[in-house]
């Protein structure tokens, strides 16, 4: 999940590689909603086995409501730190 800053747009998205897609967000080479919005810090990630269980729960976290997606964010993050420096190091 990514986001503007804390408790704003959140946006959620899938790749096979989250440090190179998370550099192209940050550096707005990814036209769309996340560079409209401003949407370039990593608050939450999971990592699966295969592309199916990914875009399962991508599917399944977009149907969520809010309060869910802050909820689970705050459970590891509360602070809404971005995690990139974190996995890219």
């Amino acid at each position: 999940m990514l986001a503007h800053s804390r408790n704003s747009t959140i946006y959620i998205g899938v790749t096979s590689d989250l440090i190179k897609r998370i550099w192209q967000h940050k550096e707005g080479l990814v036209e769309g909603f996340t560079k409209q919005h401003d949407v370039k810090l990593l608050v939450w990630y999971e990592q699966h086995q295969d592309a199916v269980a990914a875009i399962t729960r991508e599917k399944q976290l977009k149907k969520w409501n809010r309060a869910w997606k802050i909820r689970l964010i705050e459970q590891d993050n509360p602070l809404w730190l971005d995690l990139y420096d974190d996995i890219a190091t």
